[in-house]
């Protein structure tokens, strides 16, 4: 192992460290609502910007408050959620199983979050680079970068080179 699979591990560890002490149901409502807030911001800022019309005028301007009216409201309605469900958590007595499915979780969020890092190394030369080729752990990350790439649009994936 080289210095590069030792900066991987660090960010798989420190994801999984996160999500250990926040736990699963925390993980998953909180990954759910910024999901949620880029689905209805993309979904409805035209409804809501013809609302605004008497407000703002710019139509470009109109449009981004809009979506941010709207993402941050989902997320603020995300958080009281998230808030809720780790006191039921807590009062149930779940804490330490949802704090290793959190684990879990975080473990598996470093190793995309990894992936995807790789994926965008793809766009570069680096890959090319004698460490990258030195590297006991890249290779797993460069087949999951793969798999991902397959679900990009075709003129983005065909620039992703290993």
């Amino acid at each position: 192992m080289i210095w590069v699979d030792y900066i991987l591990l660090v960010i798989i560890a420190v994801s999984a460290l996160l999500s250990l002490w926040r736990g699963f149901v925390k993980e998953a409502l909180s990954l759910f609502s910024w999901i949620a807030a880029l689905w209805i911001g993309m979904l409805f800022f035209h409804d809501l910007s013809r609302l605004l019309r008497d407000w703002i005028e710019t139509p470009t301007i109109r449009n981004v408050v809009a979506f941010g009216l709207l993402f941050v409201g989902t997320l603020l309605v995300g958080g009281v959620v998230n808030y809720l469900a780790g006191q039921l958590i807590s009062k149930t007595g779940l804490t330490s199983t949802d704090r290793i499915l959190g684990m879990l979780f975080g473990i598996a969020r470093g190793m995309v979050i990894v992936a995807v890092l790789v994926m965008l190394a793809g766009l570069t030369s680096i890959p090319r680079d004698p460490w990258w080729q030195e590297s006991a752990l890249l290779g797993y990350f460069q087949d999951i970068a793969m798999w991902l790439r397959s679900y990009l649009p075709a003129d983005i994936a065909e620039r992703i080179r290993f």
